[in-house]
């Protein structure tokens, strides 16, 4: 009686619409009473190393670490709780607006509307150990050579050095097609690098059964689904971005329509110690920077203005 009234619960959940999510915090809310309800006991577990978990709180969990054979590297506190994880980390997000300058994220919430959107956005959220959400920080994804575990069992390899994560093979298509979201709905640039690497793991790793019933899930919170998750849209190199999620904001004032790059955005980066700024696309430092020494513009003329060069080495 108590599986079937909690299988009852949890259907009329998943069906019923909420009301609009307006932060970061009430993201994470729907996404426990609407989304993952019925998933931490499952085969996929936490997103990085599929450890069970048990919620606590108002959106928070406990990780079962035994579950998943999960050996903490150096943050205990930090691995024994769930934690939100943007797969589109918000620091890359936030370096693509001006508000970042200002004041970082916390200047971004304030007074940023995409911003507080896209790190809202639903579709970019996933549970993971809070010490895997840790050590990928902002990190870029890659392949990493050889398989250098730090934590057990979870096949998660991090190189701190290079600024660089490889995650396990079935979230990796999952990875890229959310990739694909964020960067497609909101008008962010995508290096060159990444974006290979991002078509490769979309065609090496088709879109799952849960990948569908996760995006069904959101879709019926935010009134809209992955496109790329359903099939609607491909990516290709040098995509053409929709800017859908601006339009849905601002209207014109954050949107583009043509091509370029919408108001509000940054897109150069710079580093503070070399002076040598780098551009998203054919320029392959441009996510090699340490973030403490990222200086960002908006136009190239911006940054010549400071007294920054164009790298060498870009195309």
């Amino acid at each position: 009686m108590k599986a079937l009234l909690t299988f009852v619960i949890g259907v009329l959940l998943s069906t019923t619409a909420l009301a609009d999510i307006t932060s970061f915090r009430s993201a994470k809310e729907a996404l426990r009473d609407h989304v993952y309800f019925d998933q931490t006991s499952s085969d996929r577990g936490t997103f990085y190393c599929g450890c069970d978990w048990r919620w606590v709180g108002e959106s928070g969990g406990r990780t079962d670490l035994g579950s998943c054979g999960y050996q903490v590297r150096a943050q205990d506190h930090r691995a024994e709780r769930t934690e939100w994880e943007h797969v589109v980390p918000a620091w890359v997000t936030g370096h693509q607006r001006l508000c970042w300058q200002d004041g970082g994220r916390r200047n971004c919430r304030s007074n940023d509307p995409v911003f507080r959107v896209m790190e809202a956005d639903p579709h970019n959220l996933v549970p993971s150990v809070g010490e895997a959400n840790a050590d990928r920080s902002n990190y870029r994804f890659g392949m990493i050579a050889g398989e250098p575990r730090a934590y057990g069992q979870c096949d998660l390899e991090v190189n701190f050095k290079q600024r660089v994560v490889e995650p396990r093979p079935e979230i990796r298509g999952q990875i890229a097609r959310t990739y694909f979201y964020m960067h497609d709905r909101y008008n962010l640039q995508m290096s060159r690098q990444q974006q290979r690497l991002m078509m490769a793991w979309d065609r090496e790793y088709p879109v799952s059964d849960w990948e569908r019933q996760r995006d069904r899930r959101i879709a019926k919170l935010v009134g809209h689904h992955n496109p790329f998750v359903t099939g609607e849209r491909q990516w290709r190199m040098g995509h053409r971005n929709s800017g859908e999620g601006l339009e849905s904001v601002g209207g014109s004032r954050y949107a583009s329509s043509t091509g370029v790059t919408p108001e509000g955005s940054v897109v150069i980066r710079g580093n503070k110690n070399s002076k040598i700024y780098h551009l998203p696309s054919g320029c392959p430092s441009y996510d090699r920077i340490s973030p403490r020494n990222i200086k960002t513009f908006v136009t190239e003329a911006q940054a010549q203005a400071a007294g920054y060069r164009k790298a060498g080495n870009c195309r």
